[in-house]
């Protein structure tokens, strides 16, 4: 009887008992192997560079380098690298980084166990994997006008509870330029206010509460 071909793994994640129940998980199957893990995303790129897997189960939000910095890094490198983010952010913005550096896969951390599986199959056999509710995620903000560079610098302000002239002041512009900075935000967020604007952007991931 042949042997399944084995599908070398880097597991990256910065909390210690998700990352040994991810390996645990993993090493129950036949055609699995963890070749390597990584506690942050500057070491998932020393990692990756070592050992070479076939596929890279990555965290978002890590010390050092996010995920999607480390996923650029990698990428860099080795554009032929298959890197499946494994988050617990579900906002699209984040989905659409990720995507955008290269991401192969997209999963929650409440993926079951066999849809995880499906996935590193998936993207080892050079599929793209999207559960419905990511892909549905995306769809549904795709006409969503992007926010300007400046407007998120604002929008980060306004997450830290600055009024409009902090804000200027921060950012060196008149009071009423940092309004209509802030008018614009609400308008392309689809909100009704200024703290509908936070709100909105924490749950998309267009900002975090660190």
């Amino acid at each position: 009887m042949t042997k399944p071909q084995q599908i070398r793994l880097l597991v990256v994640d910065d909390h210690l008992v998700v990352r040994m129940g991810l390996v645990a998980l993993l090493n129950r199957r036949k055609d699995f192997e963890v070749v390597a893990e990584a506690e942050d995303g500057a070491q998932a790129v020393e990692r990756y560079r070592e050992y070479r897997p076939d596929v890279c189960l990555m965290d978002i939000r890590m010390p050092k380098l996010t995920g999607v910095q480390a996923l650029a890094a990698i990428r860099a490198e080795f554009p032929e690298a298959r890197v499946i983010m494994l988050t617990t952010y579900d906002g699209d913005s984040d989905i659409r980084g990720a995507l955008a550096a290269g991401a192969s896969g997209y999963l929650l951390k409440d993926v079951e166990g066999d849809e995880l599986v499906l996935a590193i199959r998936a993207v080892h056999a050079g599929r793209r994997y999207l559960p419905a509710e990511v892909a549905q995620r995306l769809a549904e903000r795709s006409a969503t006008p992007e926010l300007t560079p400046r407007e998120l610098e604002v929008l980060e302000l306004l997450v830290k509870g600055l009024s409009n002239k902090q804000i200027a002041e921060v950012l060196d512009f008149t009071e009423f330029t940092s309004k209509a900075h802030v008018r614009n935000i609400i308008g392309k967020l689809g909100v009704g206010d200024r703290t509908g604007a936070v709100t909105e952007a924490i749950q998309r991931g267009i900002v975090h509460l660190d």
